[in-house]
């Protein structure tokens, strides 16, 4: 049986957007003690403007408190996918404003954003992310906390800050590091998008089912014995049998280690790619190379290098020291980096032409590098200072 609640307090106590359809609201309801939490904002593919952070974040609260609710879903509503990532468009119009730490700052948005990321790795119930279609960027902020995140054959997953002038955040710098670090540099640094298949091999994903398969889960929740829906709670979620499909990465793999090692500087990345074009490789292997070559030749200068060591010291630290260092990075990024010019050129202008500061990855100093990568508040007064270690083993996990 499904139970209504009554709207967030974002909507009640009248946060701008919070009721506007275009601002995008998050629905609720539970069925069989399982709290349902609904992106809906289809018409920009549900991605999360600063009203849904904030109503995602209470809505967690609640759940978290409340001991009726033993297991949450995270999905999105419309036909095309679960999340397509942070409102970007505002966030630069907002940064174009200079607002910047009001309540409807930009850099408020990733506070929250971080904090409500954080949240949900360590909440204490199960969680279930379907990941069925496109889960990108914030997205996958949100997915990738799951205790189960079920792909399908409409997903298209991926990290593609890059291309704007952005870093791969959310915690992204410290959940890719479950590949491979050769793997973990190629999504990162190049914002390849990845099917179902491709996700669960990568380990970003835990198992791939048809998508029709999802569309009756509530029916499957509602017919488990009320004493062990936590218990079976897969059983709603994975079909008994679930052919795997064939991960178009997989036989890729040989080349991502080759080409982006992690002693190789970004330039020397491309210079691996360019130097392989020329030797008359097999076609589809000329497309794969030629595709991330275009990537590295395309996306800002600056944030690759400095994309490529976050993700290389994302690997040696904690989530929440990776959400501190995303923050700052982010930071700078939108107040003196590419970010601005590439949302112009790509989501705005749509003229496709970036100009980039530098234009060149061989113009790209270390000293920038570092500066992007060093925090712009001592410790102890940073945003995120209060966010603590999650334990070893969560008390979330499902039984397989």
């Amino acid at each position: 049986m499904n139970a209504r609640v009554e709207p967030s307090q974002a909507a009640r106590d009248g946060v701008p957007g919070a009721t506007q359809p275009i601002e995008g609201r998050v629905l609720y309801h539970v069925v069989n003690g399982v709290a349902i939490l609904t992106l809906d904002r289809p018409q920009a593919l549900n991605a999360l403007s600063h009203a849904m952070v904030r109503e995602l974040a209470e809505h967690i609260e609640r759940c978290r408190k409340d001991d009726s609710v033993v297991a949450l879903v995270l999905r999105g509503s419309g036909e095309k996918g679960f999340c397509a990532g942070g409102d970007v468009r505002a966030l630069y119009h907002a940064a174009n404003a200079g607002n910047v730490d009001g309540a409807q700052g930009w850099r408020q948005f990733f506070i929250d954003e971080y904090r409500l990321d954080f949240a949900l790795h360590a909440f204490p119930k199960p969680i279930v992310a379907l990941a069925d279609g496109i889960t990108m960027g914030g997205g996958m902020g949100l997915a990738q906390a799951a205790s189960l995140r079920v792909a399908t054959e409409r997903s298209k997953i991926a990290m593609p800050e890059t291309r704007i002038g952005f870093v791969p955040d959310v915690g992204a710098t410290r959940f890719l590091s479950v590949m491979p670090v050769e793997l973990a540099l190629y999504v990162g640094l190049t914002g390849a998008v990845l099917s179902g298949a491709d996700a669960v091999y990568c380990g970003l994903a835990d198992v791939w089912v048809q998508s029709e398969w999802l569309h009756g889960f509530e029916e499957r929740l509602a017919k488990l014995p009320a004493n062990q829906v936590r218990e079976r709670l897969r059983e709603a979620f994975v079909p008994a049998t679930t052919p795997m499909p064939h991960a178009a990465i997989e036989p890729l793999a040989p080349q991502i280690e080759k080409h982006f090692d992690a002693r190789s500087s970004v330039a020397d990345i491309s210079a691996s790619l360019a130097s392989a074009l020329i030797s008359n490789p097999p076609v589809d292997r000329r497309a794969w190379l030629q595709s991330a070559l275009d990537a590295l030749h395309g996306y800002s200068p600056t944030m690759l290098h400095v994309t490529r060591e976050a993700l290389l010291r994302g690997r040696r630290i904690s989530l929440a020291d990776a959400y501190r260092m995303e923050l700052g990075i982010v930071s700078r990024a939108i107040e003196e980096g590419d970010f601005r010019e590439g949302v112009r050129a790509h989501l705005v202008d749509k003229d496709r032409a970036p100009r980039w500061q530098p234009s060149s990855l061989e113009d790209v100093r270390p000293e920038r590098v570092a500066h992007f990568l060093t925090s712009p508040w001592p410790s102890a007064r940073h945003p995120l200072a209060d966010l603590g270690e999650l334990p070893p083993q969560r008390s979330s996990q499902l039984p397989s």
